[in-house]
């Protein structure tokens, strides 16, 4: 019998980039279901704050010329990989010099919001999912974390329910704190209708453009729903806390033995 994948889509990840406390949380969980038998793979952006010389990141040529079409342009996405440390494992990096080359994440040095933002969270959505048609590994599950990996879930369940490799995937959402307080943008649901598949009724749960609509449509069209802070916004507690026909992880605190989520994985791919 074949190997069970996991597929972790994420903003951050320790070493690379450390947001919030998740990152640790996430490396440890790739590390954990990587030793316990589950064939892991993991994607994050390639923000230009991560030293590519330090991490040993290397361009992977065969996964090269791909293009993501983001509101009727389109941008070359150059994909990277380095070997988690002390974990024999891969991390893919989605590349693009428009979005990630800055060296700041999502606010400017005068902590005003990138105008780009919701166009940055759009192409690194949509080119997670061409990656892994690119890979041909279809997922079993895909575990995503952080607020700019939300549109995944509607993606996999409207855009791309017809592409093979995601048929059998489960889709497990993180729902995190908080972290910033502006809007994406009043065009940002239409700019996310990537084709002809998807359409803006199916984003009705991202409508209020901020921090907290993104956790909730990320939630909205998962499998199951994990909670990734001590403190997160009340809404969303409440609303998430028990959905029906969710399988819903509370959070269990930083010194976990993470075996709640192996448990999760373990059902929700059997």
């Amino acid at each position: 019998m074949s190997k069970k994948r996991i597929l972790f889509i994420a903003t951050e990840m320790s070493p690379y980039l450390e947001l919030t406390e998740f990152a640790e949380m996430v490396n440890k969980l790739a590390i954990k279901s990587n030793d316990s038998g589950l064939e892991v793979r993991c994607i994050m952006p390639r923000f230009g704050v991560i030293n590519e010389r330090r991490h040993r990141l290397h361009e992977v040529v065969r996964l090269s010329g791909i293009n993501v079409s983001v509101d009727n342009d389109d941008y070359p996405l150059q994909i990277k990989v380095a070997s988690l440390p002390n974990a024999r494992l891969q991390v893919y990096f989605l590349e693009n010099e428009d979005f990630f080359k800055r060296k700041q994440i999502f606010h400017d040095e005068q902590e005003k919001w990138f105008d780009d933002n919701a166009l940055r969270t759009i192409f690194f959505c949509k080119g997670a999912l061409e990656t892994v048609k690119k890979f041909g590994w279809p997922p079993d599950i895909i575990h995503c974390s952080g607020w700019m990996t939300a549109l995944v879930p509607a993606y996999i369940k409207t855009a791309y329910k017809k592409e093979a490799v995601f048929s059998n995937s489960k889709v497990v959402y993180t729902i995190g704190q908080n972290t910033f307080k502006e809007k994406m943008g009043a065009d940002f649901i239409k700019k996310a209708l990537i084709n002809a598949n998807i359409k803006e009724k199916d984003l009705e749960a991202f409508k209020e453009n901020n921090n907290t609509a993104m956790f909730r449509g990320g939630a909205t069209y998962a499998d199951a729903i994990t909670f990734g802070a001590e403190k997160v916004e009340k809404k969303l507690a409440d609303e998430f806390s028990k959905v029906k026909g969710k399988k819903v992880v509370p959070f269990k605190g930083w010194d976990t033995d993470l075996s709640e989520y192996l448990e999760l994985y373990q059902s929700l791919s059997s």
